[in-house]
């Protein structure tokens, strides 16, 4: 049977049929409540299906957005909502059908667990954009039990082989945790847009996503200059692989890097002038959002006009891509900057979170459910 065919045969069962466990997790019951004990249902594997045991989960600013519904607008939270999209663990089970993975190899889940399959976008291997909407790994339409699918804050999970990643054993798993999606949210558009050596590339912001630009951006070796409105982040963006560090507050600091960028990736979620970064493109430059703010952003319209600039935003990657992303940080020896915490202290790494007090991702040690 096709992939098309099996997703077409799984969407026909009846959530009566599937046979179930129960795992620990954590979940918030509301937007103000914040993440608390909870017993999930997980599907016991089809013959397609990997079961994985969860051993670590980052924490992203996007669980936090979703778990406070503050992207109710476009995306609106069911309760419970148990987050993470950023999952390493081990393979307990392989159903029959299985060809990738076997028991005791270790594997990881980034932001989705299906998609339709047959649209133009998922056969070209860009299931991230699939026309009928990809199944999130978390506050998605679970379409084999039915209600809502939930995430990584929990003890294991079980996807289809197609959208399950490989880890290598040359990679911390910790570390790589974050990969699955502030290191392919980078990735992903620094490849599309084709950076590398002889180009002069920007990165906003240093949290989660910025720390990862930085180093997949002077890997591909491009001259990196990282923004931020912190000047005690200096010393760690140099480390970390940039090759200048403007403080962005500083307008004539600013003002030294005008129309001199071919490609400027935007990492930060707070609001903030994108203007001020748009006037340092280059003709045809690129600048590309991959930060979201929850409010839109007014932009000038001749910041764009006189230097044909471009203004795109990016989403993850798809399954191909993500696996060459693991490959390539395999080889060159790159993962997160991490700060390992226990379930119990997530409600305060929210929080601190919000303060940008964390260098440079939370990553939950599932051992602690």
């Amino acid at each position: 049977m096709t992939e098309a065919g099996q997703q077409t045969a799984a969407q026909k069962e009846t959530p009566s049929k599937v046979q179930t466990y129960t795992a620990k997790a954590y979940a918030a019951q509301s937007a103000s409540s914040g993440l608390a004990p909870f017993t999930l249902q997980r599907r016991s594997p089809r013959p397609q299906d990997v079961e994985i045991e969860i051993l670590y989960c980052g924490v992203c600013h996007s669980d936090l957005h979703q778990v406070r519904n503050e992207w109710k607008e476009v995306m609106p939270t069911t309760y419970p909502c148990v987050p993470g999209h950023e999952i390493v663990g081990r393979v307990v089970k392989a159903g029959s059908a299985v060809k990738k993975f076997k028991e005791g190899d270790i594997a990881a889940v980034g932001c989705m667990v299906d998609s339709c399959r047959v649209c133009a976008n998922c056969r070209a291997g860009e299931e991230q954009y699939c026309d009928n909407f990809l199944t999130l790994t978390y506050n998605g339409q679970d379409k084999i039990l039915g209600g809502v699918t939930y995430g990584g804050y929990s003890q294991s999970i079980v996807v289809d082989e197609a959208y399950v990643l490989r880890v290598s054993n040359k990679l911390d798993p910790a570390g790589t945790a974050p990969l699955l999606c502030a290191g392919i949210t980078t990735f992903s558009p620094l490849r599309h847009w084709k950076v590398g050596k002889g180009q002069k590339v920007g990165i906003v912001g240093l949290g989660g996503l910025g720390h990862m630009a930085v180093k997949f951006a002077h890997a591909f070796g491009a001259h990196v200059v990282l923004f931020t409105t912190s000047p005690n982040k200096t010393a760690d963006a140099l480390r970390l692989g940039a090759d200048e560090v403007v403080v962005s507050k500083n307008e004539a600091e600013m003002r030294k890097h005008a129309n001199s960028f071919n490609f400027i990736l935007d990492a930060v979620s707070a609001q903030h002038d994108l203007n001020a970064y748009l006037q340092l493109l280059k003709l045809d430059g690129t600048m590309t959002l991959v930060g979201a703010p929850e409010k839109p952003a007014p932009i000038a319209a001749f910041n764009l006009i006189m230097k044909r600039r471009s203004l795109a935003g990016s989403a993850i990657g798809g399954i191909r891509e993500t696996q060459e992303m693991l490959d390539f940080c395999a080889e060159h020896g790159i993962t997160a900057d991490i700060e390992m915490i226990r379930i119990q202290q997530v409600n305060e790494a929210y929080e601190r979170l919000l303060k940008g007090d964390v260098k440079y991702r939370f990553v939950i040690d599932n051992a602690s459910l």
